[in-house]
């Protein structure tokens, strides 16, 4: 029977079947952008392929679009209709596919910690158990699934670099900077096109504050990221970052257009509805306009797709992201209809409406509130969520815009309790005091 590059057993037609496999595992791994192209020729090669299958439905969950989930289910269909004749490896990924499919996602993380325990080489388990995990804010189970898994990596073997991109990071998440930057380095020594590696150095360099050394490393880098899909658009919002410190309000907006927006390019356009790039996009036009920096009409086309994105919810860190493009834009007719939507998915018993009302419902009606100048409001509505919105997902960088956002809301309102209630919270997550980060120098003055 045919095998995978790592020794597991795949149930297909030829080896020829096995290797397209591999070749669209690793485009998923290494983020490229023809990996649909890839799986969709190794479903040429064989029809009947379960596992192949399972991967389609695996991926277009991962868009975390709501209009996309038919397709995962048509999949699924697909995979179960070969699944008997399979291993029960096999069988255990097209388990998982129906959990997420239908929203279970606690059994979803589970079922793939079952098949790496058995399987510590499954690396399609592993890698979206890290994915999942960290779009549900586990830093704890990404933590712990990498750091059992990878003394079963052999040196050499197909896909350990994925595994170390993987481990740097979870510690970054976790605080343990050391171990993240030691990984992550060791990762992209292996390829230097890995972006997730790149990605999780970016990540302690930022938490950190060491930008001179983002900026360089991401620009030495940057020519090895050619057919790389939208999350190198998330390597220049990084160096945006890094830039926005620095007071270089041009550069980030250059970066805008022509980096992580993409809008330049004829081969690679970021797509305005694919969470990555929303994040991106309205993290930093928030951030920008807070330090005063005019940012154009740049946040119309986000509240155009926003307003074809009401009642999906799949992503809830994404919410908030969609309301700062309606609040910006003066929509708030939209806006309104969208909180509907989020009261309506909040009403619901699954994780994902757990995640809706106690967090992304109460944070997105803040930006509402904020944008309406009632900043008081948006303080009393944001306070409650401040402990436990690390489970909508985001890396620490991508959740202080929501803390921003807090501070902005606390300092205005003249409500000084809740200014040093952040000052004290960020001083406790970062290495860096509130005072050396842009964000909240001022506020940071206020109590000193």
């Amino acid at each position: 029977m045919p095998r995978d590059c790592r020794g597991l057993t795949v149930t297909c037609s030829s080896q020829a079947a096995a290797e397209a496999f591999d070749h669209a595992v690793a485009g998923y791994l290494t983020y490229r952008l023809d990996t649909a192209a890839r799986l969709k020729a190794c479903l040429e090669l064989d029809p009947d392929f379960c596992l192949a299958h399972v991967l389609r439905g695996y991926l277009t969950l991962a868009a975390f679009n709501l209009a996309l989930v038919p397709v995962a289910r048509e999949a699924l269909s697909q995979a179960k209709r070969t699944a008997a004749t399979t291993t029960t490896r096999e069988q255990a990924h097209v388990a998982a596919l129906e959990a997420w499919v239908d929203g279970r996602l606690d059994e979803l993380l589970a079922r793939w910690e079952a098949i790496v325990a058995d399987d510590p080489t499954d690396v399609v388990a592993f890698r979206l158990h890290h994915f999942n995990a960290f779009w549900l804010g586990r830093a704890e189970q990404m933590l712990s699934t990498v750091e059992t898994a990878l003394p079963q990596w052999e040196l050499g073997l197909a896909g350990r670099g994925a595994v170390l991109a993987c481990r740097a990071f979870a510690n970054e998440e976790c605080g343990n900077y050391t171990v993240a930057e030691n990984s992550g380095r060791e990762a992209i020594a292996l390829d230097p096109a890995d972006i997730w590696a790149t990605h999780a150095v970016a990540h302690v360099l930022e938490m950190q504050g060491r930008r001179s050394e983002g900026i360089l490393m991401l620009r030495e880098l940057e020519p090895h990221w050619q057919g790389g899909n939208n999350l190198k658009h998330h390597l220049w919002w990084h160096r945006g970052l890094y830039h926005l410190e620095r007071e270089e309000f041009g550069e980030v907006l250059d970066l805008y257009d022509q980096g992580f927006r993409n809008l330049a390019s004829p081969i690679v356009a970021a797509q305005p509805d694919l969470y990555i790039d929303v994040q991106n996009a309205a993290s930093m036009l928030f951030r920008l306009e807070l330090q005063g920096v005019d940012v154009g009409d740049r946040w119309v086309e986000l509240a155009d797709k926003a307003e074809g994105r009401i009642g999906d919810c799949l992503n809830t860190f994404t919410l908030p992201h969609w309301m700062m493009a309606l609040v910006r834009t003066g929509r708030f007719q939209a806006a309104d209809a969208f909180l509907a939507g989020l009261k309506a998915a909040a009403a619901g018993s699954d994780t994902v409406a757990g995640l809706v009302r106690r967090y992304a419902l109460p944070i997105s009606a803040a930006v509402l509130a904020h944008g309406r100048g009632r900043f008081q409001e948006a303080v009393d509505l944001m306070r409650p969520a401040l402990g436990g919105m690390y489970r909508l997902g985001g890396s620490h960088a991508q959740q202080d815009v929501l803390e921003q956002l807090f501070t902005d809301a606390a300092v205005k309102a003249g409500a000084m309790s809740d200014v040093r209630l952040m000052m004290e919270r960020i001083a406790g997550r970062y290495p860096l005091p509130p005072e050396k980060r842009i964000g909240y120098r001022h506020a940071a003055s206020l109590t000193a």
